[in-house]
């Protein structure tokens, strides 16, 4: 039996050297615990009833914008609303909450993708963030299919998008497992087809180069390490349970798959736990 301790942070995640398998690692301070070998085996968490925010590590009754106190919810950039809309950002209306950190963060190349997580839905990563984005969403199958130059201009295109196909992954949906494969080459096709105006004008108003479909990108295949998927979700919460057990039977997205029930673990960001494993 072995004990690690510490504040939970979003899985690290990965995929096995030449193959589609998502790999874990979780996150409790400075130390990484692999997963992936803990699957069929009993694990426990229990909930010290301390939370500190990532930012300015202040101790925090509650937690906010997945892991920050409600000062730094309110006054971070990365906490603002056009992080979750992008096309909603105001840096050049010269009221971005920190200049400096949306130059580094969103003044760079984004990619805008169809993925298959509960169905086909679209979405908008960095670059550096494949495959992780994809897999921490759950995705089976993921294709990008435009280059973008800001975080700004990818919102933009995923709202041209939206009016074709969702945005969302239904997260019960995705944990049930099952999904059937679906042709995101097709589809990217047709909705260039249906989108083509929206996605002219952009262009026009922004430059060719600043938008750039990726027309011979590749589907990637994603797999998790999962025994058994769960009939039923039954959702567990650290506020109202603060001890966790069960068998670990698979993890897809950034949920834990347990016998007990699931487990979000981001949604938990800044908790500071103790985990138990055989």
């Amino acid at each position: 039996m072995s004990q690690h301790h510490g504040h939970l942070s979003k899985m690290v995640t990965s995929l096995v050297t030449d193959s589609s398998l998502a790999s874990y690692q979780m996150v409790l301070d400075e130390q990484r615990v692999d997963m992936t070998p803990l699957i069929g085996q009993s694990v426990q968490f229990q909930f010290a009833g301390e939370i500190h925010c990532q930012a300015c590590n202040r101790l925090t009754k509650k937690s906010y914008s997945g892991g920050f106190c409600y000062p730094c919810s309110q006054n971070l950039a990365q906490c603002d609303l056009c992080i979750m809309k992008p096309e909603t950002c105001h840096y050049e209306a010269g009221t971005c909450r920190e200049p400096e950190w949306g130059e580094s963060f969103c003044m760079q190349d984004h990619i805008v993708y169809l993925a298959n997580s509960s169905g086909v839905k679209v979405g908008i990563t960095r670059v550096n963030q494949m495959p992780t984005r994809w897999i921490d969403q759950g995705a089976i199958q993921a294709l990008p299919i435009f280059k973008v130059k800001t975080r700004y201009q990818s919102g933009l295109v995923e709202v041209a998008f939206k009016s074709q196909v969702s945005d969302r992954t239904d997260w019960r949906k995705m944990l049930k497992g099952g999904n059937e494969s679906i042709d995101l080459i097709a589809k990217r096709d047709e909705l260039f087809s249906a989108c083509q105006n929206q996605i002219t004008e952009l262009q026009q108003r922004f430059g060719a180069d600043a938008i750039e479909p990726l027309k011979e990108a590749k589907v990637l295949e994603i797999s998790y390490p999962v025994q058994q998927y769960p009939e039923k979700i039954k959702s567990h919460n650290f506020d109202k349970t603060p001890e966790i057990s069960g068998v670990l039977q698979g993890i897809k997205g950034q949920y834990l798959i347990l016998d007990t029930g699931v487990l979000n673990i981001r949604k938990f960001s800044g908790y500071h736990i103790t985990m138990v494993t055989e």
